[in-house]
């Protein structure tokens, strides 16, 4: 208290040095994504067999065939960066589908929970809209499909389930819960206790052998349990599960 008193400019001046410091360390722990994004991600960010991939405020997964009237929105993991994901945009649009995956803010979607209201406005073409996401992404899918029931006719929700004020139990809504037998982060304990606040025929997927880093392709995770089926293996079954709940929706 002394020290306080004489020099209380220099004290003030260390707190505020000490508040930046903290907060340029959050905003790089942030900015970096947790491990990098695979190779056979960074292969699906290519234009090419019936596919077309741009890149700008999304990445965008277009069918070449033909013109869909059906869209996939797709929020990330936290932290875990947006290209991680291609593998997943691009078998989306080779089945016929519109796919954009949603690049957040510092990696956390809970910072643009309203990302898909953008992407819903650039393609008016589009008659009818399907939300996921993984992890925190999955959540924050949930949230923007309750907050907005006459945009959204699906949700498939990814080692994630929704926010425990939120009840799609009576709603008409076409919802998958794709979770992995494994997962250290999102338990299938956790995953299975959300089942009561989805509606009574919602798709339950439960991948045998699978955790939760192998939704995406960006690496092991830290918290997460070692797979005992490969990626690849993993992988198929989330888009064998995404594809059951577009057509159930409609498409």
């Amino acid at each position: 208290m002394r020290l306080l008193r004489r020099h209380p400019k220099r004290i003030a001046l260390l707190a505020v040095l000490l508040l930046v410091i903290a907060l340029v360390g959050a905003l790089a722990y942030f900015e970096s994504p947790s491990g990098a994004v695979m190779p056979e991600a960074l292969a699906a960010l290519e234009s090419g067999d019936g596919v077309q991939v741009s890149r700008g405020g999304w990445i965008t997964f277009m069918p070449v065939a033909q013109q869909p009237d059906v869209g996939f929105i797709f929020y990330p993991g936290g932290r875990v960066a947006a290209e991680a994901y291609a593998p997943l945009g691009r078998d989306i649009a080779k089945a016929g589908y519109l796919s954009v995956i949603t690049p957040m803010p510092l990696h956390l979607a809970i910072l643009n929970v309203d990302a898909a209201r953008a992407v819903i406005n650039a393609h008016p073409q589009i008659e009818r809209w399907v939300i996921g996401g993984h992890s925190l992404g999955g959540a924050m899918a949930a949230r923007y499909a309750h907050g907005n029931p006459q945009q959204i006719v699906g949700l498939a929700i990814m080692a994630a389930y929704p926010e425990a004020q939120i009840d799609f139990s009576q709603h008409d809504l076409a919802v998958a819960s794709i979770y992995g037998e494994l997962d250290g982060l999102a338990t299938a304990t956790e995953v299975e206790a959300s089942f009561s606040r989805l509606p009574a025929d919602a798709m339950k997927v439960r991948i045998a052998g699978g955790n939760h880093a192998q939704f995406g392709w960006y690496g092991a995770q830290a918290g997460d349990n070692p797979a005992q089926i490969g990626h690849r293996q993993q992988h198929e079954q989330v888009v064998e599960a995404v594809h059951r709940l577009l057509g159930a929706s409609g498409g």
